[in-house]
């Protein structure tokens, strides 16, 4: 069973090594992240984030922003991050996180969810794909990674009642 909640500040650590231990050029524009560097700060605090437990460990997490933090943007939200543990992939944590983005974004009264995923990450596009998000542009070459040019592809999908389980809240949601 796993459980998805909003994350704590008490999570810093657990989520700072998951996301070293899932780092790869395969999804990521910004460095490795060093060890001991903490993974929340002030442009990314616990509150911005839901975590995925699996027997009491955390196995994943999704990071959810309002990407135009102004009033013209209210209605969107952003996954600007999405790591799953190894041992865990393909047992639908990844689906579960992104199902849950969908449902806070919902509950906080966005309309619409986007994302940008890296061009040769096919894993994670047609992963989005299937939880309903649409290629809504390309740009061409946009990054230089690991010696090759990367598109940048955005995509979105718009949130409906209908489409959404129940909204999250601060206590754990079991999927």
């Amino acid at each position: 069973m796993t459980e998805i909640r909003i994350a704590r500040r008490e999570d810093d650590e657990a989520l700072a090594d998951l996301d070293r231990r899932t780092w790869s050029p395969i999804h990521a524009v910004l460095p490795e992240p060093p060890p001991g560097k903490p993974f929340f700060d002030v442009a990314h605090p616990p509150g911005q984030h839901l975590v995925a437990e699996r027997g009491g460990r955390v196995v994943g997490y999704v990071r959810l922003v309002q990407p135009v933090p102004e009033p013209c943007g209210d209605h969107v939200r952003q996954i600007q991050g999405l790591a799953v543990d190894t041992g865990e992939r393909c047992a639908g944590v990844g689906r579960a996180l992104i199902e849950a983005a969908c449902a806070e974004a919902a509950r906080q009264g966005a309309r619409r969810i986007t994302l940008r995923v890296l061009g040769w990450n096919t894993a994670a596009q047609r992963l989005y794909e299937r939880a309903g998000f649409k290629i809504e542009g390309v740009l061409r070459e946009e990054f230089h990674l690991d010696g090759q040019y990367v598109d940048d592809i955005l995509m979105a999908r718009s949130l409906r009642s209908r489409d959404l389980p129940k909204a999250m809240s601060p206590e754990a949601t079991s999927i």
